[in-house]
């Protein structure tokens, strides 16, 4: 019997730890819609080059939007509920590492660092991209490489993004896909 399985038996009958909505709806339409754009603009990037331009710019819109709602947005989705110093970061990372992080209702530490990351990725893989369809900077090939440097960079962090919600997940016995999906998690 896994872990939730047991949380929902209560003497034989089901019962459902409490839940808390975390995630708004506009925070979990933006998590996916990014996940949508940047996929289809990696995938077209040399074949068709229209859709990547509009993925890329839906893309670009999409991280404004975040950093607005970062600054006014609900209470998980500010930054200032996740976005840690360093030090709380690399601790955290360390508590992973010993088996006793503890459990956070929004997004822990090295999530929010994540986020800041790539946040930060996808915006150079969008400015750059706009700058290569300058006159400026058509054919510049610092701007082409620091593009495609950016994009590698962005797949690492989405590679570790992954493996630390699977990781959270498994150690806190919850599913983080599916509350990214609801929006609610349990309360504690």
């Amino acid at each position: 019997m896994s872990a939730v399985d047991r949380m929902m038996t209560d003497a034989g009958r089901n019962s459902r730890p409490a839940e808390v909505r975390v995630w708004d709806p506009l925070v979990r339409i933006f998590h996916w819609s990014l996940v949508a754009g940047f996929a289809i603009a990696w995938l077209t990037g040399d074949e068709l080059k229209g859709v990547h331009n509009a993925a890329g710019y839906i893309v670009m819109g999409l991280v404004g939007f975040r950093v607005l709602w970062g600054l006014v947005g609900t209470r998980h989705a500010r930054f200032s509920d996740f976005v840690r110093r360093p030090a709380a970061v690399v601790g955290y990372l360390m508590d992973m590492v010993r088996g006793r992080a503890p459990r956070h209702l929004g997004h822990n530490p090295a999530g929010g660092a994540m986020i800041v990351a790539l946040l930060a990725a996808v915006a150079v893989i969008s400015a750059t991209g706009i700058m290569m369809t300058t006159d400026a900077f058509w054919g510049v090939e610092w701007v082409e490489e620091l593009h495609e440097g950016s994009v590698n960079f962005a797949l690492v962090l989405v590679a570790l993004h992954l493996l630390g919600v699977l990781f959270a997940s498994l150690e806190h016995g919850e599913n983080l896909v599916r509350a990214m999906i609801t929006g609610r998690k349990r309360e504690s």
